[in-house]
C-alpha cells in the first residue's frame, strides 16, 4: 500500500488485560473500531502507544496484529523509538518485512545528541530500509529539536518524506516550509495545536484524543481542510480542553481513561506509568463527560 500522507491518523494504543500482559485481541479491536469510523491511517506504538514500555518481542507481535487487524485499508505507520541506532535499524527491518506501510522514527531514546549524532541516526535507519519515514519532533518529550539544517542534511535520502512537528511554536511550520518548499510533507503532532498547523500548511494530523472521540477529530480537520473556518472553530473551541490534555507529561494515562470513559478502550497502563488517581483523575474525568454531553453535531 502507498501511503498518501494527509489526514487524521490517530497514535493508537496499546490494550493491556488486568495482568498487564498485552491483550493482543483488545488492541486489535481499538485499531479495528478507528478504522471504521473513518481515520486515514494508524500510527502503532508511538508514545500513546507505549512503545517503551513493550518488550522487542512484543512489539514486533503489536505490529503483526496491527497489520493483519487493518488488513490493507488504510496505512499502518510503526513507530520506532529505540535506545540506539542498531536496535532502531533491527526493529525498522523487522517492520519492513511485518508488512508495515511506513516508520515514524524518534531520536534514540534517553541520551541527548549532537546535531551530527541526530542526522547520523535518522540517515542510517532511513538506509536501512525501503520504507517511507516520517521523522519525529518533540522537543518538550525528547530534549532534542530537530532543526532545519538538520532537515536540510536528510534532504537528499528519498524515503523520508514526512515530519511530524510537535513543537508547541507553530511558527515552525512557516519556517520549514520557507526553508525547505514542499520537500517534506508536514504533519501536526500536537493535538492542541493541530487546527493552526493545519492552517499553516500541515497535510494531517497525528492525534492523542482521536482515541477518544474519532468522529470529532474527523470534522475538524474535514472542516479546515475544506475551508470551512466556522466550523472548524467551533469544533476546536469545544475540543480544547482535551486537546491540551496531549500536551501533558500523563498523556498517555489521560487518553487511555478518556478512551474507556468513552467505551473504546481500557485505561490500564504499564508501570513506570500508572492510572489516574484523585484530583487529576477527577479533573480528567469531568472533562471528558463534560466534552461528551456537549459534543458537536457532525457527520457520522
Amino acid at each position: 500500500m502507498q501511503v498518501s500522507w494527509a489526514g487524521v491518523f490517530p497514535a493508537a494504543t496499546t490494550q493491556f488485560a488486568p495482568d498487564l500482559s498485552i491483550d493482543y485481541g483488545e488492541t486489535q479491536r481499538v485499531q479495528d473500531a478507528l478504522v471504521r469510523d473513518g481515520v486515514h491511517g494508524l500510527i502503532i506504538m508511538g508514545t500513546v502507544g507505549e512503545n517503551n514500555s513493550l518488550l522487542p518481542d512484543e512489539k514486533r507481535a503489536v505490529l503483526k496484529g496491527a497489520v493483519e487487524a487493518v488488513n490493507k485499508r488504510v496505512p499502518v505507520i510503526a513507530g520506532v523509538s529505540e535506545l540506539d541506532t542498531n536496535r532502531a535499524i533491527a526493529f525498522a527491518r523487522d517492520a519492513e518485512k511485518s508488512g508495515a506501510n511506513g516508520l515514524m522514527l524518534l531520536p534514540a531514546m534517553v541520551y541527548v545528541p549532537a546535531e551530527e549524532e541526530l542526522v547520523a541516526h535518522f540517515r542510517a535507519v532511513s538506509e536501512a530500509v525501503d520504507l517511507p519515514i516520517m521523522l519525529y519532533n518533540n522537543p518538550p518529550a525528547y530534549r532534542v529539536s530537530v532543526s532545519i539544517d538538520a532537515m536540510k542534511r536528510l534532504a537528499d535520502r528519498p524515503n523520508i518524506v514526512c515530519l511530524k512537528e510537535s513543537a508547541p511554536d507553530t511558527r515552525r511550520f512557516t519556517d520549514l516550509y520557507n526553508a525547505l518548499g514542499d520537500r517534506f510533507i508536514l504533519f501536526a503532532g500536537l493535538d492542541d495545536v493541530a487546527l493552526e498547523g493545519i492552517l499553516l500548511g500541515a497535510k494531517g494530523w497525528v492525534s492523542g484524543l482521536t482515541n477518544a472521540f474519532p468522529k470529532e477529530s474527523l470534522a475538524l480537520y474535514d472542516a479546515a481542510t475544506r475551508g470551512d473556518l466556522e466550523t472548524a472553530r467551533a469544533i476546536y473551541r469545544w475540543f480544547m480542553p482535551l486537546l491540551h490534555l496531549d500536551a501533558e507529561h500523563d498523556l498517555v494515562q489521560s487518553i487511555k481513561l478518556a478512551e474507556q470513559i468513552m467505551g473504546r478502550g481500557s485505561e490500564r497502563v504499564r508501570p513506570p506509568r500508572y492510572p489516574l488517581t484523585g484530583a487529576r483523575r477527577a479533573e480528567v474525568t469531568a472533562m471528558v463527560e463534560k466534552a461528551a454531553a456537549t459534543r458537536p453535531k457532525v457527520k457520522a
